[in-house]
């Protein structure tokens, strides 16, 4: 048996290395060229190569592995180039520590964000953004690394907190957008930040009767109309600007034609729908308060400010009203908190107590409310119905 020689021995090591991020048929070769590292692609019937200044040498290949991974990924990128010497000048580029044009790059990105609206993009991205500029654009104490980028880039907002999250999603679909096309150095490149959750707020559902009297103490019969409205149908409070009457298969039928963000999916959106009415109960029975109908002759509901600000107009109006308060304070009791979607908290609960006598499904309930079922199950868990404690109970009984 022949005895390898230890060039052959780092060779093989290196092939290995390079096979550990690439695709298991991935036809990436490297070989010596004039004593440097020459990369050799096989793709779509084409052959490119690419020599690096790389040494062939043990010291060469470790220095190129990173660089060969980089150049990997961009050539495989959405960017659909599959050119070889582009990835490479790419990746050379985003090493670079040449001066940075953030206001161009700022624009190219927004470009690249076509669904995020005009109020999403000014208050979910431009504030990290800024920062993360102001940041790079240091002469001393500049970031080393993306680490530390993304980590003074979100000082501001509190650990755990949803706007930290949002920050946060958009500083690093920034990063992956500009380094992978060269626009930043590649040392910026976005890490997984591993961050303790604030424990979320129990949302309040208001009972049938407090719903009544809500509406009672409301002077305002626009306002009247709007809580009935969200109460019954379970709406988002936002959802009270997208209300229309359709021609249905078995007549008119009331919809929302308001379409929100699916949050982490980009450009998906909820799809507008068909709304499903569960009427308020009292000690007589149902109360009929004929909503539909009254959106058909064109009711006058109460103003609910500019158009993503309506849960703002309704916390305000509500922050008013003395018997709101007073529900306030009892939902501190237990541990829960009082806001403007406990309308929406109360369709969810009802929904489930009135589940078996209705025959729907958490499927069903999910459908209904415009959002899936694994939504439904973090939101509202707690108010599926369970049978273990109705076995306890049974104790009582005999």
């Amino acid at each position: 048996m022949p005895v390898k020689s230890k060039t052959e021995s780092w060779v093989q090591t290196f092939r290995e290395q390079l096979k550990s991020f690439m695709a298991p048929k991935a036809a990436w070769y490297v070989q010596e060229s004039r004593g440097k590292i020459r990369l050799l692609v096989k793709e779509d019937g084409k052959t490119q190569t690419l020599t690096l200044e790389n040494d062939w040498s043990l010291k060469g290949a470790t220095e190129s592995i990173k660089r060969i991974s980089l150049i990997y990924k961009n050539f495989y990128s959405d960017l659909g180039n599959r050119s070889l010497e582009k990835s490479a000048t790419v990746v050379h580029k985003s090493s670079s520590n040449s001066e940075i044009d953030f206001k161009e790059l700022f624009i190219e990105f927004r470009a690249f964000c076509p669904s995020a609206s005009e109020e999403t993009w000014n208050k979910s991205y431009v504030p990290v953004l800024h920062i993360a500029q102001e940041l790079l654009e240091r002469s001393q104490k500049k970031p080393q690394n993306g680490e530390e980028l993304m980590t003074y880039s979100l000082k501001k907002w509190e650990m755990g907190s949803r706007s930290r999250q949002i920050a946060r999603r958009a500083l690093q679909k920034f990063l992956d957008w500009a380094i992978l096309r060269g626009k930043l150095p590649r040392q910026y490149a976005p890490v997984q930040m591993k961050e303790t959750l604030k424990k979320k707020r129990i949302g309040y559902a208001l009972r049938e009767d407090q719903i009544l009297q809500l509406i009672a103490s409301e002077k305002d019969p626009r306002w009247q109309f709007n809580f009935q409205l969200l109460a019954v149908y379970g709406l988002r409070p936002e959802e009270l600007r997208f209300l229309v009457i359709k021609d249905g298969i078995r007549g008119k039928e009331l919809w929302t034609t308001y379409e929100k963000s699916m949050g982490g999916t980009k450009g998906q959106k909820t799809e507008p729908r068909k709304l499903a009415p569960l009427l308020i109960k009292d000690g007589k029975g149902f109360i009929n308060w004929n909503l539909q109908e009254r959106l058909e002759k064109d009711e006058a509901l109460a103003p609910i400010g500019k158009e993503g600000k309506a849960s703002d107009a309704l916390k305000t109006r509500l922050s008013r009203n003395p018997v709101w308060n007073k529900f306030k304070k009892q939902a501190e009791k237990q541990k829960e908190v009082l806001v403007p979607y406990a309308f929406r908290h109360r369709y969810a609960k009802i929904a489930h107590s009135r589940s078996v006598e209705m025959n729907l499904s958490i499927k069903d309930i999910a459908f209904v409310m415009g959002h899936t079922v694994e939504v439904h199950q973090q939101n509202y868990a707690r108010f599926m119905p369970e049978d273990t404690h109705a076995k306890f109970e049974k104790q009582l009984a005999a």
